[in-house]
């Protein structure tokens, strides 16, 4: 009978209606992704940005959702996704020269923090960005047979034929240098 893979147990948090772009916040979460608990928390402490306050917020109810509700310890937790999605923006009007106005968006974002337990996530964390394998050392039996067939040569070089007499051959002729267009001027029409 075969066993059936456990889902890990996972705990999130989120805060919605953020005051701050989802392009500025998803630049800090990319910093903790895939990280445990104790360094993501240094992380955020110190990166300069407005936006990791606010993370390290969600990332603290998050700890204390799986301390209190799931009996988890929040040093053997993994920041198994940090998700900032845009929330709606809201439109504003500032008044300008000659009547006019311009508008004003204030963006707000959702800050998502999912955690997962340590053990469970293991080395192949979903979280990570993938990483390329080196291509492994052939041996050199395995390397020869692998090569293409050299073609076979012979003792008298080939001929070659150009419209070029003798001696030209010998020096090697300077390549003309590519011709560049003048640009051109903008004409008003």
């Amino acid at each position: 009978m075969a066993a059936t893979p456990t889902q890990p147990q996972t705990v999130r948090a989120q805060a919605k209606w953020v005051r701050m772009s989802a392009r500025k916040g998803r630049v800090v979460a990319e910093h903790i992704r895939g990280r445990s608990v104790p360094e993501a928390r240094t992380v955020l402490a110190f990166t300069q940005r407005a936006a990791a306050r606010e993370i390290e917020k969600v990332l603290a109810s998050a700890v204390a959702n799986a301390e209190a509700n799931h009996g988890l310890n929040g040093d053997e937790l993994v920041v198994h996704a940090a998700l900032v999605d845009d929330g709606p923006t809201l439109k504003r009007w500032r008044a300008r020269a000659r009547g006019r106005v311009a508008r004003i968006k204030k963006h707000t974002c959702h800050i998502t923090v999912v955690l997962a337990s340590l053990a469970e996530e293991g080395p192949s964390a979903p979280a990570e960005a993938p990483r390329r394998a080196k291509p492994a050392a052939k041996a050199p039996e395995a390397a020869e047979a692998a090569a293409p067939p050299e073609p076979e040569t012979t003792d008298e070089p080939k001929a070659e034929q150009t419209d070029q007499p003798e001696d030209a051959k010998t020096e090697p002729a300077e390549k003309p240098k590519p011709r560049r267009t003048p640009r051109r001027k903008k004409t008003e029409e």
